[in-house]
C-alpha cells in the first residue's frame, strides 16, 4: 500500500516535514519501503519473516529471563504474580494476549538492558497478530500460562540457566504450534 505524504499530513493535520521524517524512521525498522521519485510502500511481513523473528526472539527471550533473575526486584516478581493469576481463569483472547504482553514487558524492564528490552519489544510488535493467532487454540493458551509460570519460578529460585532455558522453549512452543517450526 502507498503511503502519500501530504495524505497523511492532512489527516494528521501535520505538515509533510514530520510525515517525511516518520517514513524514514519505519524504513529504518523495516516497515517502509520509499522508492526515490515514487513514493513510500508498506513493506510486507512474510512468514519466513516472522519465522526469524521468533527464531531470534528465542533465543533473546532465554537472555532476558537469564538477566532478570540477576536484576529483577520483589515489586516485578509480584506483578508477574499478579499477572499468572489474573490469567488462570481468563477465556477471553484479547485479554489474554493483553496479560501475556505485559509479562514480557516486565521480564523486558526486569533484565535491566534497554537495549535487550529495545529489540524485544520491536519484535514483540511485528508478531501481534502472530501472538493473537496461538493464543487462540485454548490448548495453547493454557500451557502459555504454565510455561509462564514455571519461567516465574526459576526465577524467583534465581535458576538463571534453567529461566534462560524454559523462555527460549516457550517461544519454540509458540513457533510450533503457528507451524513455524523447521
Amino acid at each position: 500500500e502507498e503511503l502519500r505524504e501530504v495524505t497523511i499530513g492532512e489527516e494528521l493535520g501535520v505538515s509533510r516535514t514530520p510525515v517525511r521524517e516518520a517514513l524514514r524512521q519505519l524504513e529504518l525498522e523495516g516497515l517502509v519501503t520509499i522508492i526515490p521519485n515514487k513514493g513510500a510502500y508498506v513493506t510486507a511481513i512474510t512468514r519466513k519473516d516472522v519465522k526469524d523473528i521468533y527464531k531470534i526472539r528465542s533465543q533473546l527471550e532465554g537472555l532476558c529471563a537469564n538477566w532478570a533473575t540477576k536484576y529483577i526486584t520483589d515489586a516485578q516478581i509480584e506483578d508477574l504474580s499478579e499477572f499468572h493469576l489474573h490469567k488462570k481463569g481468563s477465556g477471553q483472547i484479547e485479554q489474554m494476549s493483553e496479560m501475556d504482553g505485559k509479562f514480557h514487558k516486565i521480564l523486558y524492564e526486569a533484565s535491566n538492558s534497554r537495549i535487550l528490552e529495545h529489540v524485544l519489544t520491536d519484535f514483540h510488535k511485528y508478531v501481534q497478530l502472530a501472538r493473537t493467532m496461538s493464543i487462540e487454540a485454548p490448548e495453547r493458551a493454557e500451557k502459555s500460562i504454565e510455561e509462564h509460570r514455571e519461567i516465574l519460578e526459576a526465577i524467583k529460585a534465581k535458576d538463571a540457566a534453567k529461566a534462560e532455558q524454559l523462555a527460549n522453549e516457550h517461544i519454540l512452543h509458540v513457533m510450533e504450534n503457528l507451524h513455524l517450526e523447521e
